[in-house]
């Protein structure tokens, strides 16, 4: 199942920089670890936000649901959360594997 998840910062003004610091750092290394096993599969900024766009592709709410709330971010997050179906339009690479 994919989802479009929209992800937006908001950190209260003060907290300690040093803790901002490890959460970053600790957040980049949780998002790559689910990019390099494919269950984060895109991820853009959002331009003039502390946002992005990200795009999973889960086997189900449950899986979805474990990912974000594992983000060390997660207590700083405004997620919303849409899931995604094929368009019959889409002339995009097909999916060996579904024929899609």
């Amino acid at each position: 199942m994919e989802y479009l998840v929209r992800m937006k910062v908001d950190l209260p003004s003060d907290l300690d920089p040093d803790l901002v610091a490890t959460l970053l750092e600790q957040e980049r290394e949780y998002s790559h670890q689910w990019q390099r096993a494919g269950k984060w599969t895109g991820l853009w900024r959002i331009v003039g936000e502390w946002a992005n766009y990200s795009v999973f592709d889960v086997e189900d709410n449950d899986e979805l649901h474990q990912i974000l709330s594992g983000l060390p971010l997660f207590p700083y997050l405004e997620i919303s959360v849409t899931p995604l179906a094929a368009h019959p339009s889409w002339l995009g690479e097909s999916d060996p594997e579904t024929g899609g």
